[in-house]
């Protein structure tokens, strides 16, 4: 940077995301440079362009950089990348644990064992499990040391989930996740996961941006007057998407107020709290007929799920665009209409007023 005149002139810098994540642009930003992270799927390529060199990708780079043609990504702040790195952490423990317990039931199935209940690793199977009986030494070691890294991944999980619920009381988004667990479906380790992959909620305008992002739109393939819609996209974060899709085969069942869901909407702060329990009922009730729709309709299963998902993702938008505040510390303008309370929610209504009573 000092061989190309800085600090004495103005340099702007860009580099392709890639596995060094963020740290070389917080520096250059710290240093008064103007630094950008670039998306390298959206950066415009030739179709017959088949060499790729450093040189020739830093040449290009500026040329499209000075055009403004370059997709920039958003950088976290660092606080939101340290709480996405321990949610991240905890969804690698669930694979290491879903892969574990794959291994044994393969040894196992080779084997000519097979455990004759419905429900798998529950307590009784882990008894089955222990207690086994096998014809050869050398077999049930391998058991036992299947079963010593399944119960360490076990635990491993619940020391992760234990420092994320210990961190949320001290981050400056608890109030933006606790207003998302007031969502059907979602509690503390989903709405962890989803408020720090979205970050900034802001910077998507429109909620298709954020269904853009997720890979939950129709990919198109559209060719003069002919417009043809495929599977979608499943470009952007694969680790958020799989949430979404997690959380919304909670509203396959018909709208409730739970108390366990009331439990966790007493917690949001009052400020935002009605909005929010609006939100959540208006949410429950489009997503259930959305899917009974479509389930109607003759849909396979994964498309009502998807489609779902990607309706779910408009409501969470809305919500967190309600309780995140601007750079200002004001608030974006609400889109919520006042929806009738739920049946069941122990509200009533007086006077065009809409009030909630606490019951045991």
């Amino acid at each position: 940077m000092r061989k190309l005149g800085h600090p004495d002139k103005e340099l702007r810098v860009c580099y392709e995301a890639g596995p060094c994540g963020f740290v070389l642009a917080r520096f250059l930003k710290k240093k008064g440079i103007a630094c950008d992270v670039i998306a390298p799927s959206l950066t415009p390529k030739g179709s017959g362009d088949k060499i790729k060199t450093d040189r020739r990708d830093a040449r290009m780079l500026a040329r499209l950089h000075r055009a403004g043609e370059l997709t920039v990504v958003h950088i976290p702040d660092e606080r939101d990348e340290a709480i996405r790195d321990l949610c991240r952490a905890r969804t690698d423990a669930v694979q290491d644990l879903r892969s574990g317990r794959h291994q044994l039931k393969a040894f196992l199935l080779r084997n000519g064992y097979r455990y004759g209940e419905k429900t798998s690793w529950s307590a009784g199977h882990m008894r089955y499990l222990r207690e086994l009986v096998l014809p050869h030494p050398a077999m049930k070691i391998v058991l036992e040391e299947y079963l010593q890294c399944i119960d360490a991944t076990n635990g491993r999980i619940e020391r992760l989930e234990m420092h994320m619920k210990a961190l949320l009381e001290g981050w400056h988004l608890a109030p933006v996740v606790r207003a998302l667990m007031g969502f059907k479906g979602y509690q503390t380790v989903a709405a962890m996961i989803t408020v720090s992959e979205i970050g900034d909620i802001h910077r998507f305008a429109h909620p298709r941006q954020l269904m853009a992002y997720l890979g939950l739109v129709p990919s198109e393939s559209s060719s003069g007057g002919s417009r043809k819609q495929g599977g979608i996209t499943k470009c952007g974060n694969g680790h958020l998407r799989w949430i979404f899709n997690e959380c919304a085969q909670h509203y396959r069942l018909p709208p409730k107020v739970s108390q366990e869901l009331t439990t966790r909407q007493e917690a949001i702060p009052k400020a935002h709290r009605r909005q929010v329990q609006e939100i959540s009922w208006r949410c429950q009730n489009r997503l259930h007929e959305r899917g009974r729709k479509l389930a109607a309709r003759g849909k396979t299963r994964q498309k009502v799920q998807i489609a779902m998902a990607r309706e779910l993702a408009a409501f969470v938008w809305e919500v967190m665009r309600a309780v995140t505040p601007l750079a200002d510390g004001t608030y974006a303008a609400s889109t919520a209409r006042r929806d009738p309370a739920p049946a069941n929610s122990g509200a009533t209504k007086k006077k065009g007023r809409t009030y909630t009573l606490k019951t045991k």
